[in-house]
C-alpha cells in the first residue's frame, strides 16, 4: 500500500519508524512544526527529521490546508496512518484513501477519547492502560477499533513508566493493524459510545495541588506528573513549590487539609482529604522537592520547621 502518515512527537516517530520498516510504501509525512508548549518539549523526537533521512517528503503544517488536500489527490495513498496528531483533520481528507484513516490513540478506547490518557488515567485510578488504532471518523477518537492491546498499571508506577510501556506497543500494533487492512481481513469493532469519556488538554493549572483530595488520590497525581513532566505543586509561603516524590502515610492524621503537620519516615506529613478533620484517612507524605529556582531538595532539609500550611 500507499501510506501517508499525520504524526507528531514520539509517538509519530515510532510510528514512522513502523511503517518504514514494513512492506509499505510511506509517500508523505505531514507533522507540527516544534512547539514551546511545556507537554510537546516532552517526548520529542522529531518525525520530520527521521522522515527526511529516510528520503520521504515532509509538509510541516499545523493544520491540515488546501496544500495538503492538493497533495493527497495528486499522490492518490491508500492508507493515511495517524499517531499524536494534533489539531483536527476534515473528513474530505481522512476519507480520501481507498482504505480510509488509520489513527493510534494511546488509551482503552472508548475510554479516555482525547488528550493525555495516560496522566488522566493513572490520577484517576485505573488498573489497565493501553493503546488502540482504530479507522478515523466523525467524531473525535470514536471510530470503529481494528486492534487493541493493555498494559497493567503497576502500584508505585508514573506515567513517564506508562509512557514507555506503551511507545513499545506502536510498532506491533501499527504493523499487525496495516497489515490486516491491506489484507482485508480486518474486523472493525464499533466503540461503544455509552462507555466513552473525553478529557481536554492538560494546562500547568491542572497540576495544581488540592489538599481536599484524599492521600491516595494526591498521591496519583504526584507519580502522574513525574519528570520529565511538569510536577505536581503546591505553595509554600507565597512561592510555588513543586513535588517530586510523595506517598501515603501508613498512620492517619486529622485537621485542615494543606497542613505541614510531622515527620514521618523519610518525609514530611502534610494532612490531606475532605474529611481531614475526622483524623480517619492517611496524609500525603512529602520526600522530595523541587523550588522555582529548580533546586531539588529531601522534604525534611526543606520543611526545617513543622506548622503553616500549603496551598
Amino acid at each position: 500500500m500507499r501510506v501517508v502518515m499525520f504524526g507528531y512527537q514520539t509517538w509519530g516517530h515510532r510510528t514512522l519508524q513502523a511503517l518504514l520498516q514494513s512492506e509499505h510504501e510511506v509517500v508523505l509525512v505531514v507533522t507540527h512544526p516544534r512547539s514551546d508548549h511545556a507537554y510537546e518539549k516532552i517526548w520529542s523526537d522529531s518525525v520530520a527529521d527521521l522522515a527526511t533521512s529516510h528520503g520521504v517528503e515532509v509538509m510541516l503544517k499545523t493544520r491540515p490546508d488546501e496544500d495538503v488536500m492538493s497533495r493527497l489527490q495528486q499522490l492518490e495513498p491508500d492508507l493515511i496512518v495517524a499517531n499524536n496528531w494534533r489539531t483536527w483533520i476534515p473528513p474530505k481528507i481522512f476519507t480520501l484513501p481507498r482504505h480510509g484513516t488509520l489513527n493510534v490513540h494511546d488509551s482503552l478506547l472508548p475510554a479516555y477519547a482525547g488528550f493525555s490518557p495516560l496522566i488522566w488515567a493513572l490520577i484517576n485510578g485505573e488498573k489497565e492502560v493501553g493503546l488502540t488504532a482504530h479507522m478515523m471518523d466523525d467524531d473525535l477518537d470514536a471510530g470503529a477499533i481494528v486492534l487493541q492491546r493493555s498494559i497493567p498499571v503497576g502500584p508505585r508506577d508514573t506515567t513517564t513508566d506508562l509512557f514507555h510501556k506503551t511507545v513499545d506497543l506502536i510498532a506491533p500494533v501499527v504493523t499487525e493493524a496495516i497489515d490486516l487492512i491491506a489484507s482485508g481481513t480486518a474486523m472493525l469493532t464499533p466503540q461503544d459510545r455509552s462507555k466513552a469519556t473525553f478529557f481536554h488538554k492538560r494546562a500547568i493549572e491542572d497540576s495544581r495541588i488540592d489538599w481536599t483530595w484524599s492521600a491516595e488520590e494526591l498521591d496519583r497525581l504526584v507519580r502522574a506528573q513525574s519528570d520529565p513532566y511538569p510536577n505536581a505543586f503546591t505553595f509554600h509561603n507565597g512561592k510555588r513549590l513543586r513535588i517530586v516524590e510523595a506517598s501515603v502515610s501508613r498512620a492517619r492524621y486529622g485537621g485542615t487539609p494543606g497542613r505541614v503537620f510531622i515527620r514521618e519516615g523519610d518525609g514530611v506529613v502534610i494532612v490531606a482529604g475532605p474529611e481531614a478533620r475526622r483524623g480517619q484517612s492517611p496524609g500525603l507524605v512529602i520526600e522530595r522537592v523541587r523550588t522555582d529556582d529548580d533546586r531539588e531538595l529531601a522534604a525534611t532539609d526543606y520543611f526545617r520547621n513543622m506548622g503553616g500550611y500549603l496551598g
